[in-house]
């Protein structure tokens, strides 16, 4: 394969150098604004965030006019057919602003960019920089240690806290952050290593973005780098006017949260912002959202966030009446009860596993390493083993030789489990030692369900009296939604305790 893909490239070169160098005079654009920026003074340096506010809203001034009145109309009719017509023209028109949008974000990128660029320059290379007070730094100067008020004058300092750790600012962005901010605000996927910036490079497009003042998402991974990275980078983007929260500051549902979504650039973990998405699609009035539309959103990590968090899914629920959770009730102790035997019993069978492997004796270690993970796969001593070099080829060559012929082998692996998980379907199933087990006392057809077709064929052969079938058929469609019920409940219960 690596041969393949050298000849490819041979002929058609490297697509990611062939990217980064058709972003080159971007690159140079951005630089050659930095120059003639370092002339202006803190004031008028500020003063570009409000000019591109102004360039953006010209832009669109007519659609958003049209939008206006579009709204005015829907709020003084009661014809719904109409209103629905009117809903359609402010969608359309709502498509055209947001490309106008785009392309105007786009000319204005280098000169944005820029900014941001002479900014952190500027915050590097002095300790303090002063400029005639604004509204916004009086209103941070009461809350922000680093802004300061002397007169009509606001002092903004180099130093301050992040996450509970001071900091002095020492950054500025080199060219390969640069390319690395353009390629985020194309909506691409920037691979950069451990130390290249990553987080002084998200400032670029964030600030680009929060300029049409719809609101700017940075998800990451861990609360304490969505809180650390708010506060580190918060100044460059505050100098400015901009507003900067992290949900993870703040109780769902909360004013906290709902304000932070309202701030210009908004941090928070994947969790978080998936949490509160579910909570606002169970919301019963617009004030009980949080979240506003979605606009632009940088994912940090994001093979992370979209690929290894995203097999564990987030459940959420609302309230329940409690006559529906007489099976759960039922159920639950038992599926706690095998699920605990099972672990219990493979935790032994992985040691044995290990025992097996380091002998040499793989075909009967690669067996129980294979039982192990078929019955309780996100077991995290299994987890760790398989991170060891050979073992997951291992696993994956034993799961191999037993799917063959349709899983002819696959019962002597299962011989001893209660249930089998199927990770990559998300699917769990009773084996019928834990169909027997989870029964108990009770019929061994507890779990089974009956054949719909064939029973009622069976009823009718009996030529009995029309009420007589009718009641028949009655308890047996009875015993099939009892029955589906019970294993619906079941499996849900299962994925709970060994997948969830």
């Amino acid at each position: 394969m690596s041969f393949l893909n050298s000849v490819i490239k041979a002929f058609v070169g490297d697509k990611s150098k062939k990217d980064v160098k058709e972003l080159e005079p971007l690159v140079q654009q951005i630089n050659a604004f930095g120059d003639t920026l370092q002339s202006l003074s803190n004031d008028e340096l500020r003063a570009k965030t409000d000019s591109f506010k102004v360039t953006i809203a010209e832009a669109c001034s007519a659609l958003s006019n049209q939008i206006e009145e579009l709204k005015k109309e829907v709020n003084a009719s009661t014809d719904i057919d109409k209103n629905e017509e009117i809903y359609a023209q402010i969608d359309k028109l709502e498509e055209e602003a947001h490309k106008i949008t785009q392309e105007t974000l786009d000319m204005l990128l280098p000169e944005a960019f820029a900014v941001v660029k002479e900014t952190a320059r500027r915050f590097r290379d002095n300790e303090t920089l002063t400029v005639i007070a604004s509204e916004n730094d009086r209103i941070l100067s009461g809350s922000k240690d680093y802004v300061t008020l002397e007169g009509e004058k606001a002092i903004w300092k180099n130093s301050w806290d992040a996450a509970g750790k001071e900091v002095t600012w020492d950054m500025v962005h080199y060219d390969v952050q640069l390319i690395g901010g353009i390629a985020l605000h194309q909506g691409k996927v920037a691979e950069m290593q451990t130390g290249e910036g990553k987080t002084l490079v998200a400032t670029l497009p964030m600030y680009l973005n929060a300029l049409p003042g719809k609101g700017t998402h940075l998800v990451t991974v861990n609360d304490y780098l969505a809180k650390r990275d708010s506060a580190w980078m918060g100044p460059i983007f505050e100098f400015h006017g901009l507003s900067v929260d992290c949900i993870d500051k703040h109780r769902p549902n909360s004013d906290g949260r709902r304000a932070a979504y309202n701030a210009d650039v908004t941090y928070g973990t994947n969790n978080e912002f998936g949490f509160d998405y579910l909570r606002d699609n169970m919301a019963h009035t617009p004030g009980d959202l949080v979240q506003r539309p979605h606009y632009y959103t940088i994912v940090d990590e994001v093979d992370s966030v979209l690929i290894d968090d995203a097999r564990t899914p987030l459940i959420i629920s609302g309230p329940v009446p409690e006559g529906d959770r007489h099976e759960f009730n039922e159920l639950r102790p038992k599926v706690m009860d095998i699920v605990d035997i099972q672990r219990k019993h493979l935790t032994g069978v992985l040691a044995e596993a290990k025992k097996k492997i380091s002998e040499g004796d793989t075909k009967e270690g690669g067996l129980l390493l294979l039982r192990v993970h078929r019955g309780l796969p996100k077991n995290k001593a299994l987890i760790k083993f398989l991170s060891e070099e050979g073992v997951k080829q291992l696993l994956q060559k034993t799961e191999n030789f037993y799917m063959q012929d349709n899983n002819r082998e696959m019962p002597v692996v299962d011989s001893d489990l209660l249930f089998v998980i199927d990770e990559k379907n998300n699917q769990i199933e009773l084996t019928d030692k834990g169909i027997e087990h989870i029964s108990g006392d009770q019929s061994k057809d507890f779990f089974v369900m009956p054949d719909i077709g064939s029973e009622i064929a069976k009823i009718e052969n009996q030529e009995l009296g029309i009420e007589e079938e009718a009641a028949l058929k009655e308890e047996l469609f009875k015993d099939f939604a009892v029955k589906s019920e019970r294993i619906h409940t079941m499996s849900q219960l299962l994925k709970a305790y060994t997948l969830f």
